[in-house]
């Protein structure tokens, strides 16, 4: 017999105490039974026919809008000023709880309820906000613009410089009038400002780069219930009374009262400081915290505070302070820097040193020949202004030779790769993680989600020892307690807004297929079993028994049942009996159960999940939910095939020397199918061992050790399992990845070096507990975050040559000049340019490169890798002595070989070293490679970096040659400077051909003196 359902919905009413009419509702009724008669009526009239009653009919549902959306008033009977019910959760206010009704009541005063929640549409949420405030809190603004310019005018040398260019603005307009006098001195304080300004710009767009960041990190998605209808929501987008689902691993949002659930247990201890959990129900323990972490079981609460008038709110909006720790690499290239920058003060102070005696002793003399110091007309003024003439030189070498560019390169490279790494689905919280990245030897990975697709599909179905074709082949009895152990025992939930629409399923991979599965083919309507059944207790999925159980009473016979559902072969060691295909029950004998291990081994060798589900009927209710003598109901095999890059991805990692094991909760048999498809075993690798967790924890430490480095797959295996296994290849020297999706992993998320946690299916714990969140689940993305890891230590490698050989050239030529001409070939504003060619300009340049493939064709990094390679200081010495050379060939040689005067050779010597670093920055690219030019046209930042320098340059020496103390060059001249640099390029290339040890000579002096 068909049946059709037609809803009836009356009107909303405008306020909560409408009483109901029936009569409007019954006229409703006969007005759409009236209508169906004239409709076959006019059918008659029209065709003749007379049509056939059939079995079908019609059933007329009247739904009144009031009924489920009572509580959906546009008031509340609670006052959004309210002290006392603000401060309801904060202080823990039980009487206040007791006087307004329980959950239940609050929830009926805030127009919510536990099964519909609110109404959520926008005016809803808009008002609840108007009323309430939002779930937000104020966030320290980053440092503003004018703040980072203090900041780089806060350098010691760089305020000296300051002081110099005031002395000497005021010694020339007293010398040579305002008129020409203030050039020098204003020419000094402009070039400071401009760098000063660079460097703000670039370190104030990075501080805006990882606010942004770092806000992303913090929103996190929330499942709520809105129009009965459960939903993910931003936690910022969280409403008074709105009705928040829990589950394990969960980060309460808001604060809130408990409304229903089972033994749900909540970790205080980031509030209160009390490592002990703490239960939650609706009698003793209402009471539910923003911040605090669900360690177990699942439920429902009401939100009543968000935002600043939480606990948690309040903390952190009193929080103002950045507390940006440098990274590893940062502290390394603080200490590079540190003594760089001695080595600068002391060729300063020599400098400084053989110029004052020169200066005094009058061998240092002008352009016409002259001595600058006439002793016969020795004031005061002249004295000073030559000292601070000289001290102004001598300090500018210390500002170009403190590479100040290589903290901020490294931000640079930080900001960089941490933005496009977002946009490849990995989520850095520690910048230390980008760096650390680039070290790992191992990567401890999950299987279901991050190398499997995680869409699971239930491909099989047993009962007991038979395979039915459908579920029509089954008792009804037996398809009933299938559906009572899928549709009860779960955490998803089913939602079907009418009887057209598909039903939404919510939930985890495997609860959505059980369900899927259950509601397709064997039929069970969610709402219906919900009705029949009450729940008494409830044993939340255990990563140690890997089952869940629930004691439910059916509501038409009074029975009481327990329900488990887990991992088939732990299910099955619990089975004395089974069912058939008929109902009829069996007794669970050697030879069956043989059998029916059998096909949970069959379903794991095709890589499907095996899940049995078991039932056992109980005299009455019991405290605690019986598993022993369990009734077999049967096995559902779920299939969640591999990604299909991930095999590319591992085979690449293996390329790259980094190891991969798979750590998993699954069968031993399913896990080795997986890791063949997957190719982290295979038939070249004799000594892999699959393990599983049980065999692993019986060894003893120093067996582990022993075996640890040949561990490919471990099965059936523990949080515990994950974490022992971490510290021994700790232990054995490798730099470990961890990733992991459960609030269990989180002790083996911080034990690693790298903590990857899962953003679609890891639960707020792991997250918090991680370094990185893969946001796509996908194993690919952690080989991604790896090549950046790579990137970002490859990035500082060319930068730190780059600027090396700038350094070493600048201090060579100068000192060199100044002891033997007295001058130095480069003026202070010069100098003060090529330190911002070198430092901001360089860094953005050398620092925003994207990775390579080629970045995972070499092993690791190491740990304590030398920031300085062999290869690097065979580059850079090469280059710098070419400069030396042929910049001290013009000091000495320029003005006879060309036929220029003193001012002319000095701006070529000035054009052909800034050249000399453009051309330097294409060598830079590529510390190994021979073709520098690789991939050139893909760096736009680069090519604009180059382009824009060049172009100051042109107005440096042909515009601004009174600010710059350059003259205009001809033709011939620039033709000669650009040849000089581009000479650079065929020694960049010749070189690569010298061999270099891939030891340091620290080990080669350290290993040559142990074996003397």
């Amino acid at each position: 017999m068909g049946r059709a359902d037609i809803w009836i919905a009356a009107g909303r009413r405008s306020t909560l105490s409408s009483s109901w009419q029936p009569a409007r509702q019954w006229r409703k009724a006969l007005n759409v039974i009236r209508t169906c008669h004239r409709l076959a009526r006019l059918g008659i009239l029209s065709t003749g026919v007379v049509l056939p009653r059939s079995a079908s009919y019609v059933a007329i549902k009247i739904h009144h809008d009031s009924d489920s959306d009572a509580s959906y008033g546009a008031t509340f009977s609670v006052a959004a000023d309210d002290d006392s019910f603000k401060g309801l959760v904060k202080d823990k206010r039980d009487d206040c709880f007791r006087r307004q009704g329980g959950g239940a009541g609050i929830a009926a005063a805030l127009a919510s309820g536990a099964e519909r929640g609110i109404r959520g549409d926008d005016g809803d949420v808009r008002r609840r906000r108007q009323a309430f405030g939002e779930n937000t809190y104020p966030r320290p603004k980053p440092k503003s613009f004018l703040a980072h310019v203090w900041d780089a005018l806060g350098d010691v040398f760089l305020i000296v410089l300051l002081v110099c260019a005031a002395v000497s603005l005021g010694f020339g307009i007293k010398e040579h009038g305002l008129k020409d006098g203030w050039y020098d001195g204003v020419s000094i304080f402009l070039a400071v400002f401009l760098v000063a300004a660079v460097s703000a710009i670039s370190n104030h767009g990075q501080a805006k780069r990882f606010h942004k960041l770092a806000s992303e990190s913090g929103n996190i998605a929330v499942t709520v219930v809105r129009a009965a209808r459960r939903q993910e929501v931003s936690i910022f987008e969280i409403v008074v009374g709105d009705v928040v689902v829990l589950k394990i691993g969960d980060s309460v949002p808001a604060d809130g009262v408990f409304l229903e659930g089972h033994g749900l247990q909540v970790d205080e201890s980031s509030m209160t400081g009390e490592p002990h959990p703490v239960e939650i129900d609706a009698e003793k323990s209402p009471f539910l915290t923003a911040g605090v972490k669900i360690i177990d079981g699942y439920g429902r609460m009401l939100v009543t505070a968000v935002g600043t008038d939480t606990l948690w709110g309040e903390m952190m909006s009193s929080i103002t302070k950045e507390t940006t720790q440098p990274t590893p690499l940062q502290e390394r290239l603080e200490r590079l820097t540190s003594s760089i920058g001695k080595i600068g003060v002391a060729v300063a102070v020599l400098v400084f040193t053989v110029l004052t005696a020169r200066h005094f002793t009058g061998s240092t003399k002008d352009d016409q020949g002259k001595p600058l110091f006439d002793k016969a007309h020795v004031t005061f003024d002249k004295v000073f202004s030559a000292l601070v003439a000289i001290f102004q030189q001598a300090v500018t070498i210390i500002v170009v030779a403190i590479p100040e560019g290589l903290p901020l390169a490294v931000t640079l490279t930080l900001a960089f790769s941490m933005k496009r790494m977002v946009k490849e689905n990995a989520l850095v919280r520690r910048l230390s993680a980008c760096e650390t990245m680039g070290s790992v030897t191992a990567i401890c990975t999950d299987k279901t989600g991050t190398l499997t697709l995680n869409q699971m599909k239930v491909t099989e179905f047993w009962v007991g020892t038979e395979q039915p074709r459908a579920a029509t082949a089954v008792a009804g009895t037996v398809v009933s307690l299938l559906c009572q152990g899928a549709g009860i025992n779960t955490t998803g939930s089913v939602y079907k807004p009418d009887n057209v629409s598909p039903p939404e399923i919510s939930g985890s991979p495997t609860e959505k297929a059980l369900l899927s599965w259950a509601v397709a083919d064997l039929g069970m309507d969610a709402n219906e079993l919900k009705r029949s059944c009450k729940v008494l207790h409830v044993e939340a999925f255990n990563s140690d028994k890997k089952r869940s159980g629930v004691m439910i009473r059916d509501n038409a016979t009074g029975s009481v049942i327990a329900h488990w559902k887990g991992a088939a072969e732990m299910v099955l060691a619990n089975c004395s009996m089974y069912v058939d295909t008929d109902g009829a029950t069996h007794e669970l004998g050697v030879e069956q159960r043989k059998n029916l291990e059998k096909v949970i081994n069959d379903m794991a060798v095709g890589s499907l999940r095996c899940i049995a589900f078991a039932y056992k009927q109980l005299d009455s209710e019991q405290a605690k939910i019986d598993d022993e003598g369990l009734t077999l109901l049967g096995f559902v095999g779920l299939k969640d095939p591999c990604r299909p890059e991930v095999k590319a991805a591992i085979e690449a990692c293996t390329k790259a020397g980094v190891a991969v094991k798979m750590v998993t909760g699954d069968n031993i048999l399913t896990a080795r199918a997986i890791a063949k498809e997957c190719g982290i075993i295979s038939s070249n690798d004799p000594n892999g061992i699959v393990i599983e967790g049980h065999e692993f924890r019986a060894m003893s430490p120093e067996q582990q050790l022993e075996i640890v480095d040949n561990i490919r797959v471990m099965a059936r295996s523990l949080p515990m399992d994950k974490l022992v296994l971490v510290q021994r290849l700790k232990q054995k020297g490798h730099v470990v990845a961890v990733t992991g999706d459960g609030t269990n992993d989180a002790p083996a998320l911080k034990e690693a070096d790298v903590g990857l946690s899962m953003g679609v299916q890891g639960t707020e714990v792991a997250k918090e507990s991680s370094d990185i969140i893969i946001l796509n689940d996908n194993f690919d993305t952690v080989v991604t975050a790896t090549r950046w890891g790579r990137c970002v230590f490859n990035n500082i490698q060319k930068f730190i040559q780059f600027q090396l050989t700038v350094n070493v050239a600048a201090l060579v030529i100068n000192f060199v000049s100044a002891i033997t001409t007295g001058k130095m070939p480069l003026t202070t504003v010069q100098l003060l340019w090529v330190n911002l060619i070198m430092d901001t300009m360089g860094a953005l340049a050398l620092a925003t490169d994207t990775p390579t493939k080629t970045l995972m064709d070499r092993p690791p990094i190491g740990r304590t890798a030398p920031l300085i390679s062999n290869a690097m200081w065979r580059n850079l010495m090469a280059q710098a002595l070419f400069q030396i050379a042929v910049l001290l060939a013009l000091q000495y040689r320029g003005r006879h070989v060309f036929g220029t005067d003193d001012k002319t050779n000095g701006t070529m010597i000035f054009n052909a070293f800034v050249l000399c670093q453009v051309f330097n920055e294409f060598n830079a690219r590529e510390i190994e490679k021979k073709n520098v030019f690789a991939g050139v046209l893909k760096n736009r930042m680069f090519l604009a970096i180059i382009a824009v320098t060049l172009a100051l340059q042109v107005l440096m020496v042909e515009v601004l040659t009174r600010f710059a103390g350059t003259k205009r060059l001809g033709l011939g001249q620039w033709g000669v400077c650009l040849a000089i640099a581009a000479v650079s390029w065929p020694i960049g290339w010749a070189v690569k051909f010298i061999p270099v040890p891939d030891r340091t000579l620290h080990q080669i002096f350290t290993r040559q003196k142990s074996s003397s």
